[in-house]
């Protein structure tokens, strides 16, 4: 089963506005089993909407639009869908009823503008807008003998989130998915080898896959997720049986079984054994405690960070020896097991991070230039220091991310291995 996206609006063909709205969407409907085949962005446009439709439908058995559904002069969605569908405008007693509800307490809302709102194409079946006046409507009829079913929602994130929530996949599972069958997915998560190489060394697993499973090589800051999908025409057990036969071909490589954030994964690893962490941070300069304070429940597991950025944060607080620093300066192997040592004593945590390193542009020299990072891992059964060389052509952000990155697989792997 097929979908495609439509999101209708000069603004977001002119970057006034941002289409946060596709990528939600895309990812809801994978979590349901529909293949997301293409988003198209179109104009306040008679003709570009029309030839949009057809495009999409050619390719989709779902489309979903957002947008142009307000009501203004400039909203004409509602109208083209009317033409498009051969139906006409009729009054909702119920949207009327809800729209009078929403805005009891703004009278000045109700206007004749707002009237329109509760006018509805005849043969769209209705679904509530909870938190806005546009309703949600659905269009279902046979093209080419195929069933097809399309889905116009407003533009606004917040009101498209909660109609998709609430209304649209409940609707698609129980009319639409039910009926023809789900995706799997698996994504296992890689970390210390290149996509090509990866690709070599499972190549021959690959090739051999049944013509009903698809393999996607996903790869990020340095991680490789490793999808395997099947439309439904084969089981659980079977998706198993593969991924049972390619583990032992990975397994050097292998961080995690699921698709999850890296923090998400150490945290879960760390709440499984009782244990603590906190972060000393210098280059990192405290991303790296934000993203494990994100996680709910970190509260556990994580007991606070230090961003030592001036060196006499690093002797004064973690108690790096000014020697060290005067010897083998703020971006070296000494200076991040002590900073990585000191904090592990001063919070009396189970493990501790230290990060240090040049992310530029500025401050890089001959020996260690822009994209040098020292990371270190104090643990229980002793330090571990390791060197990481980003690129100098690399932005400070992306330097900054896989150093967060490679601190928190480096701890990662050392829980797994004593799994």
């Amino acid at each position: 089963m097929r979908a495609e996206i439509i999101t209708i609006g000069d603004e977001l063909l002119i970057g006034q506005v941002v289409d946060t709205n596709s990528a939600w969407m895309a990812q809801r409907l994978n979590e349901a089993g529909i293949e997301l085949y293409q988003i198209t962005s179109v104009h306040d446009d008679r003709e570009h909407i029309l030839k949009a439709l057809d495009e999409a439908f050619s390719r989709a058995d779902i489309v979903l639009t957002t947008g142009g559904l307000g009501p203004t002069k400039d909203d004409i969605t509602k109208h083209v869908m009317c033409e498009y569908f051969g139906t006409t405008l009729v009054e909702d007693s119920r949207v009327r009823e809800h729209i009078h509800e929403l805005y009891k307490e703004r009278p000045d809302v109700l206007n004749r503008l707002t009237a329109t709102q509760w006018l509805v194409p005849e043969s769209a079946k209705i679904l509530t807008n909870r938190v806005g006046s546009a309703p949600i409507m659905v269009f279902q009829k046979e093209i080419d003998y195929q069933p097809k079913t399309l889905i116009a929602m407003p533009g606004v994130p917040h009101e498209m989130k909660i109609a998709m929530t609430e209304q649209v996949m409940p609707f698609l599972k129980e009319k639409i998915i039910k009926k023809q069958g789900e995706i799997i997915h698996r994504t296992w998560m890689l970390y210390g080898i290149a996509e090509s190489t990866l690709a070599i060394l499972i190549e021959d697993w690959e090739n051999a896959l049944p013509t009903t499973m698809h393999l996607a090589y996903l790869p990020k800051d340095g991680i490789i997720r490793l999808r395997l999908s099947t439309y439904g025409e084969a089981s659980n057990e079977e998706i198993e049986m593969q991924l049972a036969a390619l583990k032992p071909l990975i397994a050097d490589y292998l961080i995690a079984t699921e698709d999850l954030p890296l923090e998400t994964i150490l945290g879960n690893l760390l709440k499984e054994r009782q244990q603590t962490i906190a972060t000393a941070e210098s280059c990192t300069g405290g991303r790296l405690a934000a993203v494990l304070n994100a996680q709910s429940g970190s509260s556990a597991y994580y007991m606070g960070s230090v961003v030592a950025y001036d060196n006499t944060i690093k002797e004064q607080v973690l108690g790096v020896a000014h020697d060290t620093l005067m010897e083998w300066g703020a971006v070296s192997e000494q200076t991040v097991r002590e900073m990585a040592e000191g904090l592990r004593a001063l919070m009396n945590t189970d493990y501790a991070i230290a990060t240090s390193g040049i992310a530029g542009p500025t401050g890089g020299t001959p020996d260690k230039p822009v994209g040098t990072v020292w990371i270190a891992w104090a643990m229980p059964e002793g330090t571990i220091a390791k060197c990481f060389h980003f690129g100098v052509a690399r932005e400070r952000e992306q330097i900054t991310q896989r150093a967060v990155t490679e601190a928190l697989v480096g701890l990662i792997k050392s829980l797994n291995t004593k799994h």
